[in-house]
């Protein structure tokens, strides 16, 4: 079975605070982070939107990415959002299952 893992970016509010992580459980991760589960970054900012997410073949890769664009300019991680989602619109839906 392939292993799927995900780098991605939940902002508070569009142009606002943004968080950039790496889980290989998307759907269960951003549930947990729009409903305040962990302690941390999202819950003190409030980064409940799923704005921008790339998938990868496995963790390793993922994460590597992650780290990559953890040292891009904030403009550069704009950038990279609005390349796929324009609008800023909250893709949760998109991924989470019925």
């Amino acid at each position: 079975m392939d292993e799927q893992a995900y780098v991605y970016i939940m902002p508070s509010r569009r142009n606002g605070t943004i968080y950039l992580g790496s889980t290989d459980a998307l759907a269960r991760r951003v549930w947990e982070h729009r409903n305040d589960v962990l302690e941390g970054f999202i819950k003190k900012y409030g980064c409940h939107l799923l704005v921008w997410y790339e998938a990868f073949g496995d963790l390793a890769l993922a994460r590597q990415r992650e780290f990559q664009m953890k040292s891009w300019k904030r403009a550069w991680k704009i950038r990279e959002i609005e390349g796929l989602n324009p609008d800023w619109e909250d893709l949760y839906d998109r991924i989470a299952q019925p």
